[in-house]
């Protein structure tokens, strides 16, 4: 890799035993640690919104499995201003309304902390300005409210809405705080794509749950380590889901919702999954994938055409087995279970997710969601040729084309880094200052520095950056593998994204631009476990 230079891997590889001790404390400790709070944001008489929203974070319950029901944390909202579907709830979901908003309207949002803790939400996905983006230096406690207010500069796209407080993120979005934000434009709007109800978001997460139906949640370093898996799969926050559908084409809206598992999307009848867009919003042209990689914190946008299916057929979107994303080490210690190509033990009958936890461990073979055709229509849209432009970058583009900027990544038995330190406040080191207008290569990578480790605690990492959404310019997997090629055919590139998934062994490198915002932005792992270990930095754009 010669776009990094040597001394600055040097200088990670070193500073990761130096941060290893703090890195290694307790989340809840880390999180309050030397953490200075700023004022809550207030409205500003000079800013006047087309769309305003009181959001609310707060303790509930929802009626998730049969009997008791559970207790949740939910984001409720209320619209003060702007179009009647500026909010829309997921019928019968305790995830949060989704927030649905035009390119170049001004939104004012009022968020009101009800929980027993600081919180703060972010936007994960939207080009704000530093101190509207939710960073945890603007948490606010219990009973108090932050204004944000922003032009809504994002192109159509599927973005998310989450709590962001240092060391307590997972938990939140665990137990209930995440939603989904839909951003509309022109573009899209000509080409006449699925609406209403034939748009049909889906948030794929698992959880676990005790026998009092209450979610259960991260106990045990292991399970900060590996991340957590539960052992049952929830669509939209329900179990066991099927969708009745008519014999046409839909518009999917599938977001990864879950802290740590990554999914491998694929139909059951070994159809092609038809992808639009991704992350940040349409493809120039829709691809046909055998099956789609989704890590947390991704999304991707999937035409699903039912036209000609039978009435009562069925279909089963389901996560095919695959390996590499997890050490041996750290699959044999999942409750003494064997990891890699996992048991799909009667699994395409029933689709009763909760089944025994080998069934559902992270890289074996288990149902998402099943359709099942109730009605026969005749008519149905054609799936463009042609969806959107993109200006691709280039080195040529960048300010840094033989000096790219680092996140590497460092794994040990007790810390998870990138570029050699956990985060903390005022910590910036010299390359994580960006010159604002900008556009930069960065090249992500597994340094192995990892205690001494030598790569064997490597894991994938779903690797988030703030702000803008960047383009993936090349993959390069040092050692291929059998593992690897388990998973390659189903990253997608060509389109704009905000997190990449970066496997065992490979280096990826990504053009981002810095523009329009001064100030401090996050870059992060979204397997939200490490993210709370404290495997977040920060760019200063100056």
């Amino acid at each position: 890799m010669k776009s990094v230079n040597l001394s600055r891997r040097r200088f990670i590889a070193q500073t990761s035993l130096g941060a290893l001790a703090l890195a290694s404390a307790p989340s809840w400790l880390q999180a309050m640690e030397g953490m200075n709070k700023l004022p809550p944001n207030k409205a500003s008489a000079n800013f006047h919104p087309n769309v305003e929203i009181d959001l609310t974070c707060q303790p509930s319950t929802a009626a998730i499995l049969p009997g008791q029901a559970t207790r949740v944390l939910r984001y409720t909202a209320k619209l003060v201003k702007g179009p009647a579907n500026s909010v829309s709830e997921i019928p019968g979901s305790y995830l949060g309304p989704i927030l649905r908003f035009e390119t170049g309207q001004k939104i004012r949002i009022n968020l009101l902390n009800l929980l027993d803790e600081p919180s703060i939400t972010h936007w994960h996905g939207l080009h704000v300005p530093a101190e509207m983006d939710g960073s945890p230096m603007y948490a606010i406690d219990k009973g108090q409210r932050f204004v944000y207010e922003f032009e809504m500069r994002n192109r159509a796209s599927m973005n998310i809405y989450h709590p962001h407080p240092h060391g307590i993120t997972g938990r939140q979005v665990y137990q209930g705080l995440a939603g989904a934000i839909i951003v509309n434009d022109e573009e899209e709007r000509r080409l006449e794509l699925p609406s209403g109800e034939h748009e049909i978001p889906l948030v794929i997460q698992d959880r676990q749950f005790d026998d009092q139906n209450q979610l259960q949640y991260a106990g045990h370093m292991h399970d900060r380590m590996m991340g957590f898996y539960g052992d049952q799969i929830l669509v939209n926050g329900k179990p066991n889901t099927t969708l009745n559908l008519a014999s046409r084409a839909y518009r999917f809206r599938v977001l990864n919702g879950s802290t740590a598992r990554i999914y491998k999307l694929a139909w059951d009848d070994n159809s092609p999954v038809t992808v639009i867009g991704t992350d940040g919003g349409l493809l120039e042209a829709p691809i046909n994938k055998p099956y789609v990689m989704l890590a947390p914190g991704e999304r991707i946008d999937v035409w699903a055409d039912f036209s000609g299916r039978k009435v009562g057929s069925q279909l089963v979107m389901r996560s095919l087995a695959f390996s590499g994303a997890l050490p041996m080490m750290g699959m044999m210690g999942m409750g003494g279970r064997r990891g890699g190509h996992g048991m799909g033990m009667g699994m395409h009958g029933g689709m009763h997710n909760r089944v025994q936890q080998d069934d559902t461990q992270m890289g074996s073979d288990y149902p998402i969601f099943t359709i099942k055709i109730n009605r026969q229509v005749s008519d149905s849209p054609s799936l463009p040729k042609q969806l959107s432009t993109i200006k691709h970058y280039s080195l040529s583009d960048v300010s840094n084309p033989k000096q790219a900027l680092p996140i590497a990544i460092s794994e040990s038995p007790m810390a998870m880094l990138l570029n050699g330190r956990p985060y903390a406040e005022n910590d910036l080191q010299a390359f994580e200052r960006v010159p604002l207008n900008s556009i930069q290569l960065i090249e992500i990578f597994h340094s192995n520095s990892g205690h001494g480790m030598g790569g064997m605690m490597a894991i994938a990492h779903p690797i988030h950056l703030h702000g803008q959404y960047f383009q993936i310019l090349s993959r390069q997997q040092t050692k291929p593998s059998d593992a690897y090629n388990s998973v390659k055919d189903g990253f997608i590139e060509g389109g704009w994204k905000d997190t990449v998934l970066v496997m065992p062994g490979e280096e990826v490198k990504i053009i981002k631009p810095f523009q329009d915002f001064k100030g401090l932005f996050m870059y992060h792992c979204h397997n939200l476990e490490h993210e709370d270990m404290g495997m977040m930095r920060e760019f200063s754009v100056e």
